[in-house]
């Protein structure tokens, strides 16, 4: 779909959803309308680092004798209040790409939250959703009624005014000559201001807003006084670069929230600097709120490179994919300013910088785990499922990793640590045990947990997506295997049963001859469809249940993967319980009806694992055949 639809020249229509959003900016019922002057600083500090990043091999771009700086102008006689910066500047086709669209994914999921915040009168929300979602700039219509925006790309020779008034569309011109010359490169908006907003050309009101949000920005925020007069009125510092000590929560909170371009507060801080073969600081930040789109394969991780406090790259790498969530700012002394993106692959010191700051993060996890369990529970709640993903990533942090996971089991409602587990085990119980599925519910009726249940044996139930491939990986845990007992080659025979149970397993069958004779006869009506039919060992109550084969793939990856077509194809095997009324039927059935119970039984135990037998209605009619054949 076009960005745009040129209907005249210089004249644009938006995106519809850019529309859509701009009616519900223009009639918001939102209180937190401060936000629209952070969105807008935030954005000019971003282009002043683009700029600063591109004149390390272009001098040239960036005037001689400026600096660059944001600079805040209120005039009360026309009711404008302008926002501008010396940084890189658009071209016209970014103006109507950048401030026409909104170029990411997520933008239904934005409308939607947005409108519900409002019908639910959230106003808080409201703000916090601009933020979340990278649509700041639009923020800006809930004070104005009309927006210019004048840019000169940084080497352009044209200069070009963006206008709207929020309706339908915008008009994109060359400026005209004086306020073009006020601008050598960078972007000035002008904001005018509805008449319920000329709060925000109070000098006292803007420093308020710039102290709140945006004072660590590290560019000058300059506040023009009159014609001849500015003052900065932000400290404009690197604030990573400054101790701990210096800093206070609510610090470190509103720099999250403009480092990190973030609507909620962090879960976890880590600000510290490295001093030795590498020196580096770091100021990083666990969000509360899971991101949006952080399963999306475009999800880009908000943690910046920087050198010597100049921005370079923000997709350097800095952290393994399955800590995506983690944002904020790794700055190094040592790195040469004019790194490339291929040296940013292949360099020695970012490597060890790499391998540093992700051994920092997994030890704060760990740290928060043990002290502050509650609070980490939290985190886990928004992450866990991700930092799972380092399991079969990142094969050598496996032992790290491990200890931070927590699991949903058959003990109780309470999520527990692998060492829980261990310290829980069964007399004669040498594996730790789990069941992978697609629901908590599906899992706890599955008959593959009886024999378990059956002896008091605690089993991880998982069911995030990552489950059926980390637990393929041979995983242990202090020295414990982990087991599926999915697989075929699962035996519990040595953990004692319990009290309750030890009756049932007294119970008669048909005798050996007639088990292998029944055993035999499944084996040769099933023989094209599973793998082997064996008795089990591990059901109590079910008649049948099917399990990979003993070195094959679990059963729930086995199904991922023929979803994908990527499964070995590899036929199950059946499991049955000798001692359940079926069986015993079965060994003195006719043979037609032996070949009918032979089928159900197979087709019953694919239901039980949430699949669709695949002859569905022959499966009913061999039912119904039973059915009437009892009640003859």
């Amino acid at each position: 779909m076009n960005a745009t639809n040129k209907t005249t020249s210089g004249s644009h229509s938006f995106q519809a959803e850019v529309a859509q959003l701009l009616h519900l900016m223009v009639h918001s019922i939102y209180s937190e309308t401060d936000i629209f002057l952070r969105e807008l600083i935030s954005n000019s500090s971003d282009a002043c680092d683009k700029l600063r990043y591109e004149a390390l091999d272009k001098p040239d771009l960036i005037a001689e004798g400026s600096a660059l700086a944001i600079t805040i102008r209120a005039n009360k006689d026309a009711g404008t209040l302008t926002i501008a910066d010396n940084g890189i500047g658009m071209t016209e086709q970014e103006m109507i790409d950048n401030l026409g669209t909104i170029a990411r994914s997520g933008t239904r999921a934005f409308m939607e939250r947005i409108k519900q915040a409002q019908e639910a009168k959230e106003t808080k929300e409201g703000g916090q959703l601009i933020g979340q979602f990278g649509v700041g700039f639009y923020a800006a219509f809930m004070v104005a009624d009309k927006i210019e925006v004048i840019s000169r790309r940084a080497g352009a020779a044209e200069a070009n005014i963006w206008t709207s008034k929020g309706g339908d569309g915008f008009t994109v011109e060359p400026a005209d000559d004086a306020r073009a010359e006020a601008i050598t490169h960078g972007t000035a908006i002008f904001l005018h201001l509805k008449p319920d907003a000329l709060k925000y050309l109070e000098e006292d009101e803007i420093e308020r807003i710039v102290g709140r949000y945006s004072d660590h920005i590290q560019f000058p925020i300059m506040l023009q006084v009159d014609a001849d007069r500015s003052r900065q009125i932000n400290k404009a510092s690197a604030l990573w670069q400054r101790s701990k000590s210096e800093l206070t929560t609510e610090d470190y909170k509103e720099a999250y929230r403009t480092l990190c371009n973030a609507y909620d507060e962090p879960a976890l801080t880590l600000h510290y600097k490295a001093e030795g073969r590498q020196s580096y600081a770091v100021m990083l930040f666990v969000p509360t709120t899971r991101p949006f789109d952080l399963y999306d394969p475009n999800f880009k991780s908000g943690l910046k490179l920087y050198v010597r406090r100049v921005f370079i790259s923000e997709s350097a790498s800095l952290l393994p994919n399955y800590l995506r969530f983690v944002s904020g700012i790794v700055d190094s002394e040592d790195l040469p300013l004019n790194i490339s993106r291929e040296m940013l692959q292949n360099n020695v010191q970012l490597a060890h910088i790499r391998k540093a700051i992700t051994s920092r993060v997994i030890s704060e996890f760990a740290k928060t785990a043990e002290n502050d369990a509650e609070h980490y529970l939290k985190i886990w709640e928004s992450f866990g499922a991700t930092i799972k993903e380092g399991l079969y990533e990142d094969r050598e942090r496996k032992d790290e990793l491990l200890p931070l996971i927590r699991f949903t089991t058959t003990k109780g409602e309470t999520l527990r640590s692998l060492k829980d587990y261990v310290a829980d085990f069964k007399e004669n119980q040498t594996e730790i045990y789990y069941l992978v599925g697609e629901s908590i519910a599906r899992l706890k009726a599955n008959p593959k947990l009886e024999a378990a249940k059956a002896r008091g044996v605690e089993v991880l139930l998982l069911t995030d997506h990552v489950d059926a491939f980390w637990t393929s990986a041979m995983m242990d845990f202090e020295g414990k295997k982990l087991t599926s007992l999915s697989q075929g080659n699962v035996d519990l025979s040595l953990i004692p049963l319990l009290e309750s149970e030890a009756d049932k397993d007294k119970e008669d069958t048909n005798g050996k001859d007639v088990e292998e004779a029944t055993l035999a006869s499944l084996k040769v009506t099933l023989k094209e469809l599973v793998s082997d039919v064996r008795a089990s060992s591990r059901l109590t109550d079910s008649a049948a249940c099917l399990v990979a084969d003993g070195f094959g793939f679990d059963r729930e990856l086995e199904r991922l993967l023929a979803r994908q077509n990527k499964g070995s194809g590899a036929k199950p095997v059946l499991e049955v319980n000798l001692r359940h009324p079926l069986l015993k039927a079965a060994a003195k059935a006719k043979r037609e009806d032996q070949e009918d119970i032979a089928f159900i039984l197979l087709d019953q135990s694919k239901i039980i694992d949430g699949e669709v037998p695949e002859d569905p209605a022959a499966f009913a009619s061999r039912l119904n055949r039973l059915i009437l054949r009892g009640m003859a």
